[in-house]
């Protein structure tokens, strides 16, 4: 029986260190006799997406991600619709995706998780032509992200200036979802569309968001002022912002998001230009995952569900 090909991507200066570990517990949780293990450093922006291309013209089994939620998406983009499986060794701020999988944040954890082979398929969102895992959306969370990308100030300290500038620098816009039929129209400080759960670091935009049901949580929150943001930030964090009576929540498959004019969308919290109207659509079981079983007892998404934007990105939690 021909040995299983595994190709391990490591992003060096992901957000985390102990990564100099990393392939030799690789190695030895791999059995040579079954598997053949590579590992690969990247070394720019979208590498990780060459690797992972190359990877499935040469019939890997597996392609492991070890870094942040940069290196995930990078990966996972390349493996959606293909025999490839996407393991997952968590190593940066927000571990979106590896969280909502109830993937462990120890690397030895991880590398058991992904040794056990337990494999599912999850849905994965398409925004326009952008493919996202956890949300994507307009709004504020967009116009952060989008003003964070030109920030020569990184880590908390820039993310936590650019919320202070954006909250009185933002204004709000009048968006028309069209959804299953049916079209709202309202002005909304933002709208989230989310595939996961959660952003990361278990600020829960979506509590009630399954990656294995076909459907996304849409919620669109209308404007909100500055004395509002800390009250919204603790909701977020404690699966409470379903309390706050300026959110409004959609459960579908697809999304249709009309605007007045073009501007920034973040994709997994990273800025993209888009145009003034946003197709969005959930592609279901197209992404398989190598993650632990899922609890019998998860429950489905509700439309009452809340949903929020990249808290976590803008204080660097």
């Amino acid at each position: 029986m021909p040995k299983k090909k595994v190709c391990v991507i490591i992003n060096p200066v992901s957000g985390t260190g102990g990564k100099q570990s990393i392939p030799e517990k690789i190695a030895s949780a791999f059995d040579p006799k079954k598997y053949d293990v590579i590992i690969r450093f990247t070394g720019y922006a979208n590498h990780a997406t060459e690797i992972t291309k190359k990877a499935v013209k040469e019939n890997f089994k597996y392609v492991i991600a070890a870094g942040g939620d940069g290196t995930v998406n990078e990966i996972a983009k390349a493996l959606v619709g293909t025999p490839c499986v996407l393991g997952i060794i968590p190593l940066g701020s927000g571990n979106g995706l590896a969280r909502d999988l109830n993937i462990s944040m120890s690397i030895d954890r991880a590398i058991e998780t992904i040794s056990e082979g337990v494999e599912r398929k999850i849905d994965y969102g398409i925004a326009n032509d952008n493919i996202f895992f956890c949300t994507c959306g307009v709004g504020f969370d967009a116009f952060v992200s989008e003003r964070f990308a030109d920030e020569k100030m990184r880590g908390p300290i820039g993310y936590v200036k650019n919320i202070l500038e954006s909250v009185f620098d933002f204004k709000s816009e009048e968006y028309e979802l069209t959804y299953e039929g049916k079209t709202i129209k309202e002005r909304a400080f933002v709208v989230t569309c989310a595939n996961a759960s959660q952003y990361g670091n278990e600020a829960y935009i979506a509590p009630g968001a399954d990656m294995e049901y076909g459907k996304m949580n849409v919620a669109l929150i209308k404007p909100i002022n500055a004395l509002e943001m800390p009250q919204t930030t603790i909701q977020l964090f404690t699966k409470t912002l379903h309390k706050n009576n300026k959110v409004i929540n959609i459960l579908t498959s697809d999304l249709v998001i009309k605007r007045g004019r073009s501007g920034a969308m973040h994709i997994d919290g990273e800025s993209v230009d888009a145009g003034k109207e946003i197709n969005v659509r959930i592609v279901p079981k197209g992404l398989k995952v190598l993650a632990p079983k899922k609890k019998k007892d998860a429950k489905r998404p509700m439309e009452n569900d809340p949903i929020f934007g990249t808290f976590t990105r803008w204080f660097g939690l």
